[in-house]
């Protein structure tokens, strides 16, 4: 690892520490869940390493005490990480060039987390082409020893947590915390408005469906929006009557 690499790496870990503090109380709540729905301590942690996925551990626990079958169990978990197909093409122009292994890789560590100060480290203040999955390497690693510790954590502890404590509101503000640096313009504010009343609209959906619901729709809105304001900005230049702004010309 090269200096510059290395001073890369490090910035990913500066970048996602004040949100591992959201992720720790999120991560013991799992362990103690994972416990009291049944599943040994050890296919508790091993969930956290390999799947790595926090909603979807914990639905896949409420799942597992309901004594549903594996198929619906599969097939639950795989609809609410179906969000990462959407966070992999947005960070893909950026790694397309990557061998195979550090794909394989940064996409086991590919969390909300990690693409949120990822995205945003690659869009507002590109590194070095050569050297800038260094910064998302140190980001996904963060989160995912934080993980596996605040996992055993919870598992260790059990029931000893309260419930009075309400730990799962930790993550609420993390995840605010990550979506208001990135609402930078109209699209990404109307995206967000439209896919947050979505999903409360749908919360009660089963599976979680409503949750894909909610992307779908912010994805929509978002899409629809820059559209728009790029029709806007060049109808005046492709022949049509409407006088430039010269404000417009200037941004």
């Amino acid at each position: 690892m090269s200096s510059l690499e290395r001073e890369e790496f490090f910035a990913g870990i500066k970048a996602e520490l004040p949100i591992v503090l959201g992720v720790v109380p999120f991560g013991m709540i799992y362990g103690v869940v994972a416990v009291a729905a049944g599943l040994p301590a050890s296919l508790a942690q091993a969930m956290s390493s390999i799947v790595f996925a926090g909603s979807a551990q914990f639905v896949a626990a409420d799942l597992f005490a309901a004594g549903v079958p594996s198929v619906v169990l599969l097939l639950t978990t795989f609809i609410i990480n179906l969000r990462h197909l959407f966070y992999s093409a947005s960070l893909a122009p950026y790694v397309n060039w990557l061998p195979l292994r550090w794909k394989l890789m940064l996409a086991y560590l590919l969390t909300d987390e990690a693409y949120a100060v990822t995205i945003l480290r690659f869009t507002e203040n590109p590194a070095n082409p050569t050297i800038r999955h260094w910064y998302f390497l140190g980001a996904g690693l963060t989160l995912w020893v934080s993980w596996q510790l605040s996992t055993a954590l919870g598992i260790f502890l059990g029931a000893a947590i309260p419930a009075g404590w309400s730990l799962d509101f930790a993550l609420v503000v993390t995840f605010i915390g990550l979506v208001i640096p990135m609402l930078r313009d109209r699209p990404h504010v109307a995206a967000a408005i439209v896919a947050g009343f979505v999903a409360v609209a749908t919360a009660m959906w089963p599976y979680k469906l409503g949750l894909f619901a909610a992307t779908f729709a912010g994805i929509l809105t978002g899409t629809l929006f820059e559209n728009f304001q790029g029709g806007k900005r060049n109808y005046g230049r492709e022949g049509g009557t409407r006088p430039v702004d010269l404000s417009e010309e200037g941004q």
